[in-house]
């Protein structure tokens, strides 16, 4: 007799035919910028700890002081047993620091976007959404049972051309975007969207996972850095990038934040971020506040990796972050180059299709505030030596 998951063993197969097929590989220690993966010490152009963070002696320390004064974890939904003052002092602290009335934490970036559309949004209403923007608002997007409007990627006429069709049809519209898009490294045109969507009486969320920490005065995202505060409705973010921790919230108006507790499933079924979290999340803002000295690191990195890397051939694409992306065009080739540069001594991850549509698949590098230049000199002549090898770039080296 067959048995019933026998088709996932020909789906996995496929994969595997494809070139598709790969295991995550394995730290061995903290997330830093040089770490050992797979039992080999390598240049980490991999995370997403944009300002080397998440192993920063400051948020260890708040970690372990929080466990010892309020234990492991909160064993509690945040409706029941679950709120300590520590999340109240973090919402608090999040709504000074993102210049909102409110916010509130949920247990990540992804449960954020999901929760947080769900909430607001029925099948009345219809949701006009940029084609490139993050599985989490996609999802999000369908659990709310609304009409799904796709508009072409940072395209506002296209936009308004969409903004104009759905006029008068729906109960509510609302336009949401990625504020850095991940794959791409793009910044979202901000300004006209929002200028589009009041013209139509929208509502405006963005995603700013990727924004969060690196964007803006002190890493306040792109409402701040484009100057858009009071005009975009609802913000969201993750506190487990450049932050360096874990989670996720949404900032806005106070009615939306407490509309959230009261609709926002994540919030109201799943346990509350423990001590620990909440402790190092805060001490993360504080070090953001104090100076920008880790920003102008990250910038510094950024601008010296993707010059690199322009300089040798290679295609970054549109990226003005750091999220660069080396665009290969094949799922295969993105593969084979991401295992080729691990074995170099650099981790840079392969993405394919679907992730990426089929024509940009690529290996995507992110550099971080804690690389020396050294590490970065590392991974650009393993870049240049593995490009030229596997006929990604010509033979004439860089001088």
């Amino acid at each position: 007799m067959t048995h019933p998951l026998q088709f996932l063993e020909d789906e996995r197969a496929e994969l595997v035919a494809q070139g598709a097929f790969r295991l995550a590989r394995v730290l061995d220690g903290a997330q830093d910028p040089v770490c050992r993966v797979d039992g080999r010490e390598v240049v980490n152009l991999s995370s997403n700890n944009y300002l080397a963070l998440a192993n920063h002696p400051r948020l260890r320390d708040a970690a372990i002081r929080a466990v010892e004064t309020c234990g492991a974890g909160s064993a509690s939904v945040r409706t029941i047993a679950g709120t300590m003052a520590a999340h109240v002092e973090l919402e608090q602290h999040l709504a000074r620091f993102k210049h909102t009335e409110a916010a509130v934490v949920f247990q990540s970036g992804f449960t954020s976007n999901a929760g947080t559309v769900g909430a607001i949004l029925g099948k009345e209403d219809v949701i006009v959404s940029d084609a490139l923007n993050h599985a989490s608002i996609i999802d999000g997007c369908r659990l709310s049972r609304a009409t799904i409007k796709v508009y072409k990627h940072a395209d506002v006429a296209d936009l308004r051309r969409v903004l104009d069709e759905v006029r008068g049809q729906y109960r509510r519209t609302l336009v949401v975007t990625d504020g850095v898009f991940s794959m791409d490294g793009d910044v979202a045109p901000l300004p006209d969207i929002v200028e589009a969507a009041e013209a139509h009486g929208a509502i405006i969320m963005v995603d700013d996972a990727h924004a969060s920490g690196v964007l803006g005065h002190q890493g306040r995202g792109t409402v701040d850095h484009f100057g858009l505060h009071g005009r975009v409705h609802i913000q969201v973010g993750t506190l487990s990038k450049a932050i360096g921790v874990l989670g996720g919230y949404v900032a806005g108006p106070r009615v939306l934040i407490d509309m959230l507790h009261q609709r926002g499933r994540p919030f109201l079924f799943s346990t509350s971020h423990p001590p620990a979290v909440t402790a190092a999340v805060r001490e993360a803002f504080r070090i953001l506040e104090e100076d920008d000295a880790l920003l102008a690191r990250l910038w510094d990195n950024t601008r010296y990796f993707k010059d690199g890397l322009k300089a040798l051939g290679f295609d970054i694409g549109v990226s003005t972050t750091p999220i660069t992306p080396v665009i290969v065009g094949d799922t295969r080739l993105a593969m084979r180059l991401s295992d080729r540069l691990f074995e170099e001594g650099v981790f840079c991850v392969g993405i394919g299709f679907p992730t990426v549509p089929r024509g940009s698949e690529r290996v995507r590098a992110i550099v971080s505030a804690g690389h020396a230049r050294r590490d970065l000199d590392k991974a650009i002549e393993a870049f240049g030596r593995v490009g030229r090898e596997l006929d990604i770039l010509p033979s004439v080296t860089r001088a």
